[in-house]
This record gives structure tokens, sequence and C-alpha cells, in this order.
């Protein structure tokens, strides 16, 4: 079995104060509290386009994906009372004309009402191996996704995002990746909030291979164990924790790499990681830092990613932190690079296997560079972190 020591299930069961089942069951430590916190309710509700979501009946739904679907329009904010919702959640329909997503969704806002993102935990369980139960094939990576978010605009605070699918429960599929969100939308921005899974937890993702979609993730908690931040959009990752899971089925290193970009080769900016760190429940030099992925549909992408001004915990291989997910496009041939990263698995023991930026280099690499004229609201602390 693959991830933390509780194993996933009992994981978020644990932090979240409530079993996964019953379904829908709301933390206990939330019992008492009004439900809806400091934003009000179904009878004092600031606007029109503000909807609640109680799992017990006291909001306008009882489930996430029926208040998405009620939002007919743009701009519309979701107050989330404490509860797990186990569904599956899809922002942003697809013209299938155009491709595109249309306005509904559009500018959406979701709040975990409590302020605590333990207490509001959106999960769901399958993989890119699950059989479909109309018989027509599998999920695939893209429809694993617990929740996936195509229009732009998007905003969540002091949610959690979750896959419980586990490799031990299904040794007969082989598709393992289980998302807990794919992200394709342009400012698409994510406060205080967490991402728990294995394999492929955050699809850091675009709507289109020539769309440059912006992503902001700040002071988040991301977990898993195989590529577990990956895909192609323009990502910046700012005070956020990372933690590479333990693994008893495997024997011997690496048991996985935190991040695989998949940036097109004509997209100026990739991942930017600055100011976090990167924890480990797995043994030391156990994981890769990344590795490049070229995928089939664009076999032309130049994968780029900068760490800077973050700590890496011995659970990161320092001797050879780079490695490649196939010899036809080896990582050196990709865009990493690191800026003044502390720790012992940021020691430079080979310099060739850790490419560095200059002063002068690492001044391209900001958050402003890589948002441009997108400056994301400010994050609000929380009544706790992530």
């Amino acid at each position: 079995m693959a991830g933390h020591p509780l194993g996933r299930r009992a994981f978020i069961a644990a932090s979240t104060g409530a079993a996964l089942a019953p379904v829908l069951a709301a933390p206990a430590r939330a019992t008492g509290r009004p439900p809806f916190g400091r934003h009000g309710s179904p009878s004092a509700r600031p606007d029109a386009k503000t909807l609640y979501v109680h799992p017990g009946g006291l909001g306008d739904h009882t489930t996430v994906q029926a208040a998405v679907t009620a939002a007919t329009g743009a701009g519309f904010t979701l107050v989330i009372a404490p509860g797990v919702y186990r569904e599956t959640v899809s922002v942003g329909a697809v013209d299938p004309a155009t491709g595109l997503p249309g306005a509904a969704g559009s500018e959406m806002t979701w709040i975990g009402a409590s302020g605590d993102p333990r207490d509001v935990v959106v999960v769901y369980d399958n993989a890119n191996g699950t059989p479909r139960p109309d018989g027509s094939g599998t999920y695939g990576t893209t429809g694993s996704a617990t929740t996936t978010v195509r229009t732009d605009g998007f905003t969540a605070r002091a949610v959690t995002f979750a896959n419980d699918w586990l490799r031990a429960d299904h040794p007969g599929i082989t598709g393992t990746q289980a998302v807990a969100i794919k992200v394709q939308g342009d400012r698409s921005a994510f406060h205080w909030c967490r991402f728990l899974g294995h394999q492929d937890t955050l699809y850091a993702d675009t709507i289109a291979l020539g769309t440059f979609a912006r992503q902001y993730y700040r002071d988040c908690h991301i977990e898993g164990d195989v590529d577990f931040v990956f895909g192609r959009a323009t990502a910046v990752f700012e005070h956020c924790r990372f933690r590479t899971l333990d693994r008893t089925d495997l024997t011997r290193a690496p048991y996985g790499f935190v991040f695989a970009p998949s940036t097109a080769a004509a997209g100026p900016r990739g991942y930017l990681v600055t100011r976090c760190a990167v924890s480990s429940a797995a043994p030391d030099a156990s994981y890769k830092l990344a590795r490049p992925w070229v995928p089939g549909s664009d076999p032309t992408a130049r994968p780029m990613l900068t760490v800077r001004d973050t700590r890496l915990d011995a659970g990161i291989d320092a001797v050879a932190p780079y490695t490649d997910m196939s010899a036809a496009h080896p990582w050196q041939s990709q865009r990493f690079a690191e800026y003044r990263n502390t720790g012992p698995g940021a020691l430079i023991t080979v310099p060739e296997n850790r490419p560095q930026l200059t002063d002068a280099e690492a001044g391209e690499h900001t958050r402003a560079a890589y948002l441009g004229d997108w400056c994301p609201t400010p994050s609000l602390r929380p009544t706790a972190r992530p």
C-alpha cells in the first residue's frame, strides 16, 4: 500500500474529525457552531449570487455539484459548510462547437465556511483504470479527477480537494493515476487549501495546448507520491507545503516525484515554487524533486520548473534530484533551475545535477513575472493552517 501511515481514507477521516461514511457526515468539531460561520445564511445572504451548501439541508443545496449547477451565470460564491462531500464536481461545461467552456461558472469562488480546510473535504475515489459504470472503458487520468475546473477566474479558500483511491484496494488496476483536482482555467487561485492524493494529486493544466493559463497557490498543503503536481499551466506556488508519502509497496528508491511539468515549448513560464517547503514521510533520498513530462499529445513540450528560496528536506535526493520520464526527453534539455534553496535535500554535491540561476536570472522568476497583469486577491489567514 502507498500513502500516509494511516492510509488515505483514515488520514482524511482523522484530519476532518469525521469518518467518510456515512456520506457527507459533518465533522464533530463543527457541531454547535453556526453552519456558515461569518458568511451569512440562506435567510441572510449578502447577495443573490451567494449560495450555501450544507450536507444536512440547512443551505440551498446538499451537494457541491448541485450548487455549481445552480450557478447559471458568472460571479457566484459558494459557501460550503463543514462536511465530507463524497462526489465528483465539474465547474464549467464545454461547448461542443468550440471546445471551450461557456460563461456559466466563471469567476466562481468557493469558501470553506469554518476557515479551516480540514473541515470541508470534497473527495472521491476514481482512478485512471477504474471501469466506467456504463461499460465504455475506463476513466483515464483526466476522468479520474474528483473536481474539474475549466472556467476562468476560479478561487477557492479553506477547502480540501482529495482523491482517496488506494492501490492496495485494486491490485488488478495498473492505471493508478488518481487526480484530486484538475484546474484548467486562467486566473485560478487557491488560498489555504489542501490537496490530498497519491499519484497525480494536482493537475495544474490548461484548457488547450495553445492557452497559457495562470494559476496561483498560496499557503496550501499538497501531498502525494508519483508526479503529484503536474501539467502545463503557468503556476506559482508561494508559501506552500509539499509532503511526499511513504510507500510500503516499493523496496527501493525512487518512491516518486514531486513535480512533472509539461510546459508547452511556446509557453514562456511553467511552474514557479517560491518560499515553500518540501517534507517527507519516506526515508531519506527516496524522492526526486522533478521529472519532465512530454506527453504524446505535445511531443515538442519543454517542461519548465523553477524552485527557489525553498527548504528541501532529506526526503529529496540531493545528489540526483531530477530524472527522465523518457530517455527521448532528458531532463537536461528542459527548463529546470533552482535558486537559494536550503535544507539537506538542497545540498549541491554534484553541480551538473543541480542547475542554478544567477542573481540576474532569478529576477525573471518571480510571482509578478509569471502572473503578469493579474494580481490575485491577497490571502486572508483563516482560523487554522492547512
